[in-house]
């Protein structure tokens, strides 16, 4: 049996082995090279604006989206120019060339230069690494197991994300709650090259449940209507770990974890062991842009780990991850899915905690390598703005629906700070923004607006 330290250490595989394919071009969608030059031309009167971080040229006055940057790049390799081949109806003068062609490596968001994904991401495969002590301890009570587990989890996805940032490392924030029932870890990198905003959090703590909180667990799920009395108190402990993630490139895109233990317990009576326990969580991918085989990969791979335990689980899962995030007043899913689960007692506690120590592993790699494929894309404004509008979405959701939220802010003496934790650093709302006909904005918005079985 390894201990915690060798698991850690356990030997690493490619990131680049994880996905399929192995290789695919970073430059995002191109035309045709038969088509190259026609769009490049009338490409230049189009107004879309330029994302840079760094300080913008007087050239910038005028740019282009990803699509038409890719155009004039395939124009000058199948034309040996950039511009300017022949004038055409717009009559492109020398001059305009030259200012294209100046304005042309611009288009790239400076944060992205340097960037290169690593050979190797850390604990992505979990399934051939030694199993820590706490995952075969029986002898310790499962409070104490789950406790250990999204501690480590916590670490994991702490080195596997940093494997990909050059330019921060999180920042660990202890904290204890002022009545000495619970701690946190709270894990969170703002302002990187890769991440813009990412927490890994976990929270450790117990109290008594508020009559409102009694109130939503009973009208969530008849079972527990049935075993709890809403005129009896009872006392709670809970450990979980929730991760939000929010990359700076759009084509990169948000994901979302949360595994966690709950138990009750008739009030100020621990010792005659919890009327109620269960297991919670799931993981889910919100992309500004879709790429057909991310969201299949990172499907494919929570399927994989859910069957390894119950080939019922990823369909049920997958199902209720559709329903539960969904913006009702949109009339649209917060992304394109995952597995979602709650109040999970089908089981034994040790076939669960198994389940979930695979499950809640299993996201590193779904998601971790689809962020080192995407983070070094080039893209523009038009692109950004998009990521920020559909990141106004997500909040959206975690305001208005996300349970976790809404139960974290009903729990006296709770943290603000940590329970927002999943909201990201900038969003925007337009009004009455409609993407384009046959764009990649629109065919996205048609996407989360059905469901689609990814891993089939």
């Amino acid at each position: 049996m390894a201990t915690d330290t060798e698991a850690l250490n356990a030997p690493q595989v490619p990131w680049a082995t994880c996905l399929v394919p192995k290789e695919e071009s970073r430059t995002g969608p191109r035309l045709p090279a038969s088509e190259a030059v026609d769009f490049a031309v009338s490409s230049i009167d189009l107004k879309t604006r330029l994302y840079s971080n760094g300080p913008k040229s007087s050239a910038a006055s005028r740019s282009f989206s990803l699509i038409q940057c890719a155009s004039i790049a395939s124009a000058a390799g199948a034309a040996g120019i950039l511009l300017g081949m022949q004038s055409r109806a717009a009559k492109v003068d020398e001059k305009s060339t030259q200012a294209s062609a100046e304005l042309l490596p611009t288009a790239l968001g400076s944060e992205i230069k340097g960037l290169k994904a690593p050979a190797v991401i850390p604990n992505t495969d979990y399934e051939n690494e030694p199993k820590p002590q706490y995952y075969t301890d029986t002898s310790r009570p499962m409070h104490q197991r789950m406790e250990s587990f999204v501690l480590d989890l916590q670490d994991r996805l702490v080195t596997a994300l940093e494997s990909l940032e050059p330019s921060r490392k999180f920042e660990r924030d202890r904290w204890e709650r002022e009545d000495g029932k619970g701690y946190g870890i709270s894990c969170v990198m703002q302002d990187g090259q890769v991440f813009e905003k990412a927490g890994v959090n976990v929270s450790v703590i117990e109290g008594t449940l508020t009559p409102g909180q009694l109130k939503s667990m009973r009208d969530r799920n008849p079972q527990t209507a049935h075993k709890l009395s809403a005129d009896e108190e009872y006392d709670f402990r809970v450990a979980g770990v929730s991760v939000v993630i929010h990359p700076r490139n759009p084509y990169a895109p948000t994901a979302h974890k949360n595994y966690r233990r709950f138990e009750v317990y008739r009030k100020g009576d621990k010792e005659a062991g919890p009327v109620m326990a269960w297991f919670g969580g799931g993981a889910d991918l919100t992309p500004a842009y879709l790429f057909d085989e991310d969201v299949k990969y990172f499907h494919g791979t929570l399927k994989h780990a859910c069957d390894a335990h119950d080939a019922t689980y990823y369909p049920r899962f997958k199902a209720w991850c559709d329903k539960y995030f969904t913006n009702i007043h949109r009339g649209e899913t917060r992304g394109v899915g995952g597995i979602f689960f709650d109040d999970l007692e089908d089981k034994s506690p040790e076939e669960l905690f198994r389940f979930a120590y695979d499950s809640g592993n299993s996201f590193i790699k779904a998601y971790v390598p689809i962020v080192a494929k995407r983070m070094t894309m080039p893209y523009t404004q038009r692109e950004r703005d998009w990521q920020l509008i559909r990141r106004g979405h997500y909040a959206e959701f975690n305001l208005v629906y996300d349970r976790g939220t809404k139960f974290g802010l009903m729990t006296p003496g709770a943290r603000i700070e940590s329970i927002l934790m999943s909201l990201p650093l900038t969003a925007r709302w337009e009004y009455m923004n409609k993407p384009e006909p046959g764009s990649p904005e629109e065919k996205l918005l048609k996407t989360v607006r059905t469901t689609t079985e990814w891993a089939n």
